[in-house]
């Protein structure tokens, strides 16, 4: 079985398969490589036949044997070559180069973090390494705080519990960008032998220092300055009933503290769920995007007749939001909830004249446009960034860097993760979970919930739907090859009409072109280059096509919308059944070119 395996594989599958057995990985490594080899040919494909590659701001990845899977030896190249880009960086005589590791609740994770700290110690790089599980919100935060040159997260954010991931951060607390983000990776791919890594023997190293809680209250007086209305938040606090889940992450370790200096101590936790662990027991798919993940939340909000649920993901950096309304339940979309915090936003700094007058807001492209129409009436500009938080943060960072440059008060992305304020440069589920509240509140206080602001906002602007939908894809190399063919054809061909109704411009992102159907003109596009096609229909909505930056699978965005109508409900069905048609037809014409 074996030989027949092996003449199968590709030769550079070979070769890494050949280079894990051969050096000096260690015995029990090498044996579920052989066992591999005899019980599961398609595995060992999967995980030798590249090096595991940068997504999102790192690397994330199934755990295993194998150089396209996260385990003990990926994760010490990895840091070995983030090591020596740092070392490769200028810093002036009396400093040298600083990381701080923080690491969620998934398997392994803490065992990770220890394996990076022990080789940027090897390269006399220090470290502070967080004793617990803290959220993403904190490294990035911690990583500005202690003036680091970098910050590494080990999570894989909402994946389920098989994966995990490796997150790096610049030294703005940002996910890194180019030219850091390929020059590390080019560095990692200079990894090709175990000899090449330095690491100490142990964290008791003098280079690595163990960090509790210090930063903690740092982050947490930050973000309780970001208070709209501190004073009804500290009288009126109590009467918002709340119910958390950090779905078994490192919400925990932080959402209390910030609800209650906020003034809201009336809180229900989800039981089953606030206990971290890597099996993620109660929640499988920890993505707070789905309602499935909600479930148990929801019922502790029906049971407890609260007025909101307020869910994070694993490392704390996605949001879910819940409500009762005449005792319906109504969980939010993504684009839902950051239409309704950028209103309370921009409500609150105008009410009290506290609005700078070079406000700025970020949305992504993939965002709903009632983001833009909302900044739009407070006559406030709006960027739209590519998907990808780190995007967000390198606007922020150009326009700190500019002489006359706005200021940033706020952005978010339709998959749950949401900003306000600069203390950190990711996205930040606990400083947001006390900001809904905040916005709940101010609703019941004047007898309203969160879905009688929604319906606000339509009357004043319009009815916005989106449709998010996706095509999975086997995590695999043939799964990867699929979705990049389907991409590819697509882009070839692109539809000139979809459901009946025209495409005025198709924009592709990959080549960095905006084509005009009626016209037949073509002009540049200025945003980075991406793996993204976008396409407006004569109708005024928007439909974006996206292979997922960290799974595998291919996003559909359908975003229509009503000006006018009679009736909210009935202008609601008609957008959900015209963005459902248009998702179902890019379905269709994807599924056709597999």
């Amino acid at each position: 079985m074996s030989h027949i395996m092996n003449d199968q594989l590709d030769p550079e599958t070979q070769s890494n398969v050949d280079r894990w057995l051969n050096e000096n990985y260690d015995p029990d490594t090498k044996s579920k490589i052989r066992k591999l080899q005899n019980d599961n040919p398609e595995e060992i494909i999967d995980a030798f036949y590249k090096n595991l590659t940068f997504g999102t701001g790192g690397l994330r990845g199934i755990m295993g044997v194998g150089c396209n899977r996260i385990n003990f030896y990926t994760v010490r190249a990895a840091t070995q070559g983030v090591a020596d880009y740092l070392n490769s960086q200028t810093l002036s005589s009396h400093s040298s180069h600083k990381v701080l590791i923080g690491y969620d609740s998934r398997h392994n994770s803490r065992a990770f973090a220890e394996e990076a700290a022990k080789v940027l110690a090897g390269n006399k790089i220090n470290v502070l390494l967080f004793k617990d599980i803290r959220p993403v919100p904190l490294i990035s935060f911690g990583c500005r705080y202690k003036k680091c040159s970098a910050a590494i997260m080990i999570t894989a954010s909402h994946n389920p519990a098989q994966y995990n991931g490796y997150k790096i951060y610049w030294s703005d607390g940002a996910q890194v960008l180019s030219p850091h983000e390929n020059s590390i990776s080019k560095r990692i791919n200079q990894i090709t032998d175990l000899e090449m890594i330095k690491s100490v023997s142990s964290i008791d190293d003098v280079l690595i220092e163990e960090v509790d809680d210090e930063m903690d209250k740092a982050y947490l007086d930050s973000v309780t300055r970001l208070q709209n209305y501190s004073d009804v938040n500290s009288l009126e606090g109590s009467k918002l009933k709340i119910v958390y889940s950090s779905l078994h992450g490192t919400g925990i370790t932080l959402m209390p503290q910030i609800l209650n200096r906020w003034g809201f101590n009336d809180i229900d936790y989800v039981d089953q769920q606030i206990v971290p662990d890597g099996d993620f027991p109660t929640s499988p798919s920890p993505n707070p995007e789905e309602p499935k993940t909600l479930a148990l939340g929801i019922q502790k909000l029906i049971d407890a007749k609260g007025d909101v649920l307020i869910a994070t993901d694993p490392d704390a950096d996605r949001v879910g939001v819940a409500i009762l309304h005449k005792g319906k339940v109504k969980i939010f979309s993504g684009n839902q909830i950051a239409s309704l915090l950028l209103n309370h936003v921009c409500d609150a700094l105008s009410f009290k004249n506290k609005m700078p007058a070079n406000a700025a807001f970020i949305k992504t492209i993939v965002t709903t446009e009632l983001f833009q129409a909302i900044a739009d009436y407070y006559q406030k500009p709006c960027f739209s960034v590519l998907p990808g938080f780190k995007y967000i943060a390198e606007k922020i960072r150009q326009w700190e860097n500019e002489p006359r440059g706005n200021q940033f008060i706020f952005g978010g992305e339709e998959s749950n993760g949401f900003l306000y304020g600069t203390q950190t440069r990711d996205k930040d589920a606990i400083s947001i979970g006390a900001l809904v509240c905040e916005m709940a509140l101010q609703a019941k206080l004047k007898g309203k919930t969160l879905l009688d602001l929604l319906y606000d906002l339509y009357r004043q602007y319009g009815v916005y739907e989106e449709d998010i939908s996706t095509i999975k894809f086997d995590d695999s190399r043939a799964g990867k090859e699929k979705m990049a063919m389907s991409m590819q054809l697509l882009r070839r061909s692109p539809p000139i009409t979809i459901t009946g109704v025209d495409v005025l411009f198709f924009e592709d992102f990959e080549q960095s072109i905006k084509f005009d159907f009626k016209s037949h003109k073509m002009e540049p596009l200025q945003q980075p280059k991406s793996e993204i096609l976008l396409f407006w229909l004569e109708d005024g909505s928007k439909l974006i096509v996206r292979p997922s930056g960290t799974e595998p699978k291919i996003k559909i965005y359908s975003c229509v919308f009503e000006k006018s109508f009679e009736s909210i409900e009935e202008a609601l069905k008609k957008c959900e059944t015209k963005a459902n048609a248009y998702t179902a037809a890019l379905k269709e014409i994807l599924n056709e070119e597999r």
